[in-house]
């Protein structure tokens, strides 16, 4: 009797401080010391009793319990009790709420039971589920991927070296139906190598992809805003999917895959742990066979398997592949020369010439190379695999060197050698002047142009005294040209030598 007393007295306080006072229900509770889910209980059998505060008159404290907790129905009343496992699977699907399962509960039970026993018990089944299936997540929408912890062990065939292969995990937020494969490292080629590899899996594309804040796929972690890696942005614009990093420090975050990598370490590593690999297509064929079984396998808590969910639940919801398999592009800011050409894996590519000495984006699959300046793609190449090598578009260059663009270091040489053997040098040097040779092409011509008003004979003299001034260019040989200065004879130093029996010789005997 004390306790039913105390609490209609928290219950009296709690109706007194709702309707007289307007506090909210957690203001409330923390007044009556009580939760806020139980206050919001008595707020709600007060409204379906009609009580409000000040309370009616003539109604004493026994009065009032038994008009908010009516008499239980007779156990007579048999109730069929909802199918848990259905309800669960229902709640991951867009826009479905407790409220609305409940109603199709009571239409086809009428004499069912009332909504606050069909959330409670709900919820204390829900909580007997391991943490990553006990969350909701609609259909085809999330993807959780990270690496295990622990590697596999590879043998190399010729020379015995062992080697560590990354385990690679991905699991569907709905069915939890799960891909895995060994890679040789963590890094970004190998990473969106298993990304392509899981959507065709899959067979289709989920709308959001979460992975842990690995550096392959995040540059910066941030709590607020990560910033991917270019690749990785890249990657994720042609299959149109968004990916949110998980939260620094937040497991629950990512508990799909973390509960993920435990099943794939007890399910597929333990069980590889005594057999030996030579290869890692042989190790990958191992974890597949595996893989299946471990889809196949049915739910302990929940009816069918990771395969029958994902047919049924992620597999209708996914979006389809793109056309065409990604290609893998890295992407690096790079800086215009004054020659209007970036550098790319140690080779020059040409953008054109307006926006030298600004920063750009370079973006190189297997294949091609691509400059970006503000998102938009302001040149193309084929990718060369020479080293310190130029690859120039004519429509990139200035005029004055398009005007030059038919011209190239052979047939500059050829015309030299024609005019001289000092001529051929001098142009030469020239070509080999500048960084890239093309600029060279214009003064390499300007002085080849000389021979048609001073003629060969002087043109090879001024590239001869030119050559041994180490001042082969078209400003000294044309300065030379135009002072005469090819036909003096250069100044030959007069070295006087002593007799060795001069007085001021000494002679070797003198050191002794």
């Amino acid at each position: 009797m004390a306790n039913n007393r105390l609490s209609m007295r928290k219950i009296t306080e709690a109706l007194r401080l709702h309707f007289e006072h307007d506090r909210t229900n957690r203001e409330i509770a923390l007044v009556i010391g009580t939760s806020p889910t139980t206050v919001g209980e008595y707020l709600r059998r007060a409204r379906v009793a009609g009580i409000g505060y000040p309370l009616p008159d003539g109604l004493d404290d026994a009065a009032i319990e038994s008009r908010l907790f009516p008499p239980a129905v007779s156990a007579e009343v048999i109730r069929l009790e909802p199918d848990w496992a259905w309800v669960h699977r229902e709640m991951r699907k867009k826009s479905v709420t407790l409220d609305l399962l409940w109603q199709e509960y009571k239409a086809d039970h009428p004499d069912g039971y009332l909504y606050s026993w069909f959330c409670e018990h709900y919820r204390q089944w829900a909580g007997k589920l391991s943490v990553s299936m006990r969350q909701t997540h609609t259909p085809g929408e999330k993807l959780f991927v990270d690496y295990v912890g622990q590697t596999l062990s590879i043998i190399d065939g010729a020379t015995g070296e062992i080697r560590q292969a990354q385990l690679f995990v991905a699991v569907l937020g709905a069915s939890n139906y799960t891909y895995a494969e060994a890679t040789w490292t963590q890094k970004l080629p190998d990473w969106i190598g298993s990304h392509v590899r899981t959507f065709e899996f899959l067979g289709g594309v989920t709308a959001i992809l979460v992975p842990d804040n690995l550096k392959s796929g995040v540059k910066h972690a941030s709590y607020y805003d990560p910033e991917l890696n270019p690749t990785y942005q890249d990657f994720a614009r042609h299959y149109g999917v968004a990916v949110l990093p998980a939260r620094p420090y937040k497991p629950k975050d990512k508990a799909k895959v973390e509960g993920g990598v435990l099943i794939v370490e007890r399910w597929i590593l333990a069980r590889l742990r005594n057999q030996r690999f030579f290869s890692l297509a042989e190790a990958n064929r191992a974890i597949a066979q595996l893989l299946e079984s471990l889809n196949q396998r049915p739910f302990k808590k929940l009816p069918g398997c990771r395969h029958s969910a994902f047919l049924e639940m992620d597999l209708p919801a996914l979006n389809p592949l793109p056309q065409c398999r990604y290609e893998y592009a890295e992407w690096k800011k790079v800086r215009v020369g004054v020659d209007y050409h970036v550098e790319g894996d140690e080779h020059y590519y040409s953008v054109p010439y307006r926006l030298s000495r600004l920063q750009l984006e370079l973006r190189m699959t297997v294949t091609t190379v691509e400059v970006f300046h503000r998102g938009q793609r302001i040149a193309a190449h084929v990718r060369s695999p020479i080293k310190n090598h130029h690859t120039t578009l004519d429509a990139h260059m200035p005029p004055e060197h398009q005007a030059v663009a038919g011209w190239n270091g052979p047939r500059l040489l050829d015309w030299a050698q024609k005019i001289g053997s000092s001529t051929e040098s001098a142009v030469r040097v020239m070509l080999g002047a500048r960084k890239h040779p093309q600029q060279s092409y214009r003064a390499c011509l300007g002085v080849l142009r000389l021979a048609k008003g001073f003629g060969n004979d002087r043109l090879n003299a001024a590239c001869a005294r030119a050559l041994k001034l180490n001042a082969a260019g078209y400003r000294s040989i044309h300065s030379i040209l135009k002072n005469g200065l090819d036909r003096q004879q250069p100044a030959i130093a007069i070295q006087a030598y002593l007799p060795l029996d001069h007085a001021n010789v000494r002679g070797p005997n003198y050191y002794h």
